[in-house]
């Protein structure tokens, strides 16, 4: 099939093409997309100027009715959605399960903000003077996505900006651009009007240039990589658009002594490797006190052994998939890296190619021990099912590791203790704090974004997403 781009209410089909396979099998084509060229985004940026005006008069109700029946057409394609996902990404089957219901729940709780749409109401120092300030959108916001969450992340910034009234050039990433499209589809069925959502794919380098250039484009909201987000930093500044980014993090798990061990362990395997370590909240440093050190290396490299890995949609299958050969090669070059810098890794180490898995793009999870806070893999980005476990004297000395770097996305402490916990809260350098839980899975229903290098701008998610797709009205009424 043949997956045209959406712009300004109409699938465009005519044009070059490029494949989306199967990163589990790759002699699979999950479909042919459209190669957007820098004249589609310009297109598709006027037909969301021109079709501003309506899409933001129309009541806040009534733009939640339209995102209400997207989210009524993605459950009720939920089955083909999800293995679409799966497909084209890699990620278990029940991973993409989880995450369409995600998308659609998100869809969900922005609808429901069009009848609430908050602003502000306050006294005025003078006498019968009345003061207020409306939410209004920001005119046509460009999102470019990325392939690890290619439904959830097209979600959770279409569904705030399109409540907001704004309207919409959505570029997913060329990895993974059918779970993005899907929701375009949807929002096409559930009667969005013609230029409120266009959706381009193709080059990000050609896109992305032409989509921070279109002379409409009023902000840019953008996950993805450090490089390729300080460059859009760069570019947007430069036109005064407003700008949100998400990008990279090396997140620490840190294990005290008096943690519940089992339930550690559980929760590090789990954050290091499912969705192949593909997350940009996932734990790639564990940071684990020396008294329990030794034992808890022993415990984690024995259960990551045990992860069968896989094509996510066969039953059982834990570990899919790296999405792309480019994506392979990296993981591979770092664990060469930790060979070099920290040893012989406890588990793990090598792709996989053995029958089934001859066509992918397999590779063991894998563990390091012993590395320290200058060795490579405990400080670069690797985006891949590798762990680096560093040993800790106590929890002043994990702390300092853990807040070593210059990413600040997410983090995660396992304790009993509650002081520690609190110690934790209060120091930890990160946007996304987790106690007693995987670093990686967050919920829609709070503001979601970091610290330091790994983030700039207002939050997502939750109700600080209103914040970036939105600004205020003042006014002052004398009566």
């Amino acid at each position: 099939m043949i997956y045209g781009n959406y712009i300004d209410g109409e699938w465009r089909t005519a044009g070059a093409t490029f494949e989306n396979r199967n990163p589990a099998n790759t002699a699979e084509v999950v479909g042919n997309f459209v190669r957007g060229t820098a004249g589609d985004v310009d297109e598709a940026a006027h037909a969301a100027a021109a079709a501003l005006p309506a899409w933001s008069g129309m009541s806040g109700p009534a733009r939640g009715n339209i995102l209400y029946k997207a989210a009524d057409i993605l459950d009720r394609n939920f089955e083909q959605v999800a293995a679409d996902m799966t497909r084209e990404e890699g990620k278990t089957l029940p991973e993409a399960k989880g995450e369409v219901r995600r998308s659609i729940n998100i869809f969900r709780y922005f609808a429901g903000e069009g009848a609430r749409m908050p602003g502000m109401l306050v006294p005025s120092e003078r006498d019968r003077v009345h003061m207020f300030a409306l939410r209004k959108p920001i005119g046509v916001v460009g999102l470019v996505t990325p392939w690890n969450f290619p439904s959830a992340i097209p979600a959770w910034k279409l569904a705030p900006a399109l409540i907001c009234g704004n309207t919409v050039v959505l570029k997913p990433a060329s990895a993974a651009p059918l779970s993005a499209w899907r929701i375009v589809e949807a929002l096409h069925q559930a009667g969005a009007p013609k230029g409120v959502v266009n959706f381009v794919a193709g080059s990000g380098g050609e896109l992305g240039k032409a989509l921070v250039e279109a002379a409409p484009l009023k902000a840019v909201s953008f996950t993805g990589s450090c490089e390729i987000g300080n460059w859009l930093h760069a570019e947007a500044s430069r036109r005064h658009l407003r700008i949100q980014l998400e990008m990279g993090g090396k997140n620490p798990t840190i294990v005290l002594a008096d943690a519940d061990f089992n339930c550690a362990v559980e929760n590090v395997v789990n954050a290091a490797f499912f969705s192949t370590g593909q997350k940009c909240t996932a734990t790639s440093r564990a940071i684990v006190e020396d008294a329990i050190y030794d034992r808890f290396v022993d415990a984690v490299a024995a259960r990551t052994s045990r992860l069968k890995v896989g094509d996510g949609m066969q039953p059982g299958v834990e570990i899919g998939p790296c999405v792309d050969q480019g994506q392979l090669d990296t993981v591979l070059r770092y664990i060469e890296i930790g060979r070099k810098e920290s040893g012989e890794p406890r588990c793990g180490g090598r792709r996989l190619t053995e029958g089934a898995l001859a066509n992918g793009y397999f590779v063991e999870p894998t563990v390091f021990a012993d590395v320290t806070p200058d060795h490579t893999i405990a400080r670069e980005e690797i985006f891949g099912p590798v762990l680096a476990i560093m040993r800790a004297r106590d929890f002043e000395d994990a702390m300092s590791i853990a807040n070593s770097i210059p990413f600040g996305l997410s983090s995660s402490i396992q304790t009993t203790s509650l002081s520690r916990t609190f110690e934790y809260i209060y120091r930890a350098e990160a946007g996304l704090l987790t106690v007693n839980l995987p670093s990686a899975g967050v919920e829609y229903q709070l503001p979601f974004g970091g610290t330091k290098d790994s983030s700039f701008g207002p939050k997502e998610q939750g109700p600080a997403a209103l914040e970036f797709y939105s600004d205020y009205k003042t006014v002052y009424l004398k009566y």
